[in-house]
């Protein structure tokens, strides 16, 4: 009798083509959804696709407190938003919010206010 070895994440990669990303989700969409409407003075970042990831978003409230999310395309980032009349921009253009930075850094001491 032969022995197989099958590692915990064997069953993952096999239902995944060698090559292909994940996409985006209904679920990655309810996210997104729910966590703008818990949150006020959201603004959108839209961050292209790259070799490892596909097209993403980044919600940042206005403490800077954010989550990121796979989305479809740059369009249906950019349609998102203008359901929720909620600005959105290309973080290649104009990169990341100050106060993002802001908050992680205050999370990194425990999260109290500076």
């Amino acid at each position: 009798m032969e022995v197989v070895d099958v590692g915990l994440f064997d069953s993952l990669r096999r239902n995944r083509k060698a090559g292909t990303m994940r996409g985006a989700t209904r679920q990655d969409t309810a996210h997104l959804e729910q966590w703008a409407a818990e949150r006020h003075g959201v603004e959108a970042y839209v961050e292209p696709r790259t070799h490892v990831t596909e097209t993403t978003v980044v919600l940042v409230a206005h403490d800077g407190e954010w989550t990121r999310r796979r989305v479809s395309s740059a369009d249906a980032a950019f349609e998102f938003a203008k359901k929720r009349a909620m600005p959105i921009y290309e973080v290649e253009r104009v990169g990341y919010p100050k106060r993002m930075r802001e908050y992680q850094e205050r999370q990194k001491r425990g999260g109290h206010p500076a």
